[in-house]
């Protein structure tokens, strides 16, 4: 299947993995690449940019196809040495990086000027556009669905994708709630080139967190999230448990600031998360596709079956309609 993403980006399926904080490591990224798909690395987990170089070095000795390299910029009392990262992208000679956050120009124009190839991830039109301007090669959408941060303006996909799809002129992968056949097949139909997953990916068995963890997205549902921070303007989607439960609590009784949840929401809780396969101890974040997610497979059988499946209903299902 060939559409502008996968001819611009060189890779043999439309399906992204995106960056994932203290997921996206070499060896689900370099799974993902085996697959035909794109996979990046999230430059964040790594503790310096020295830790970043090594992840990269040690990705390629998993994989000899292509991958990227995720630089998300958030606003921080003490924010990370953004500068040092990059430069450290750009001296390891990653080709391609997922850019998000607040502002990313100064690092999108320094990537542009070393021949890098930049996808922007926004969740409104508005900021699409902005990006475009900036002069990123490809955009991915990310609807209300998605894990992470969804945006301020609550927009769901299926409109989301097909408003976007309007207005953008470069290629636009979509994401948020995908996970198989069906949701590429309707991704393509609305409008984007590919489909970005997350939370399908960290159900995996190459994915670097503990099995617990990928048991429980296999047992919850649809509902099974919450919105957190949404009383402070900076809406993330995680796992419903005890602990999000009391931070969406906090914030229901007004006037919440980020220091009376700070012990609630720590990232290292979420870390250990992971790593123990506790899903109770922490804030972790995962989408409303685990009601799809019925199994834990490797990535190449994962990324082949949502081909096989999105073929067969685009040739048999969808045909069989049209010749009716």
């Amino acid at each position: 299947m060939k559409t502008r993403f996968t001819e611009l980006f060189g890779v043999k399926h439309p399906i992204v993995q995106g960056g994932m904080q203290w997921v996206g490591r070499a060896e689900l990224v370099s799974a993902v690449a085996n697959a035909g798909a794109l996979g990046f690395i999230t430059a964040l987990t790594q503790p310096t940019p020295e830790d970043l170089t090594k992840e990269i070095q040690r990705c390629r000795q998993m994989t000899d196809k292509p991958f990227g390299v995720n630089l998300t910029i958030l606003p921080a009392l003490k924010p990370p040495p953004y500068a040092e990262y990059r430069q450290a992208i750009i001296e390891s000679g990653i080709r391609i990086v997922e850019t998000a956050g607040f502002k990313p120009k100064e690092h999108v124009d320094h990537f542009k000027q070393h021949g890098i190839k930049v996808i922007h991830k926004c969740t409104s039109v508005r900021h699409a556009l902005s990006a475009e301007k900036m002069g990123v090669d490809a955009i991915s959408i990310d609807g209300f669905e998605c894990a992470g941060h969804p945006g301020e303006d609550d927009i769901p996909g299926l409109i989301l994708i097909p408003c976007a799809a309007d207005k953008i002129k470069v290629p636009m992968i979509a994401s948020g709630g995908f996970g198989d056949a069906r949701g590429l097949v309707a991704a393509l139909a609305l409008g984007a080139e590919g489909i970005n997953m997350g939370t399908r990916f960290m159900c995996t068995v190459e994915s670097p967190i503990h099995h617990n963890i990928k048991q429980q997205m296999v047992a919850n549902d649809e509902r099974s999230t919450e919105l957190i921070f949404r009383t402070l303007h900076n809406t993330a989607r995680v796992a419903r448990n005890p602990v999000s439960q009391e931070v969406v609590a906090i914030e229901k009784k007004g006037g919440a600031k980020i220091e009376d949840v700070a012990h609630l929401v720590s990232g290292q809780r979420g870390k250990v998360v992971y790593e123990a396969g506790d899903p109770d101890h922490g804030i972790w974040s995962v989408g409303m596709v685990q009601g799809l997610i019925n199994d834990i497979p490797t990535c190449s059988e994962l990324v082949d079956r949502i081909m096989g499946e999105a073929d067969e209903l685009i040739r048999a299902r969808l045909t069989r309609m049209t010749a009716a």
